[in-house]
């Protein structure tokens, strides 16, 4: 396992609890924006980072 599997699995899961913790928000204060948070749900599930392709920094 080198580094760079270790980083994209943390970065999996650092999508999936940002993209449920949103939304939990967004239920609770009955707000809409944070419904975003489907976006880093999907991108978690996926296991696709679309910020990497865009800024190309990422070699993941």
């Amino acid at each position: 396992m080198n580094k760079y599997d270790k980083i994209k699995k943390t970065c999996r899961v650092t999508r999936l609890v940002l993209g449920t913790v949103l939304i939990a928000i967004g239920i609770y204060l009955n707000n809409p924006w944070f419904y975003l948070g489907i976006i880093p749900l999907i991108a978690g599930i996926a296991n696709f980072c679309p910020i990497c392709i865009i800024s190309k920094k990422c070699t993941i």
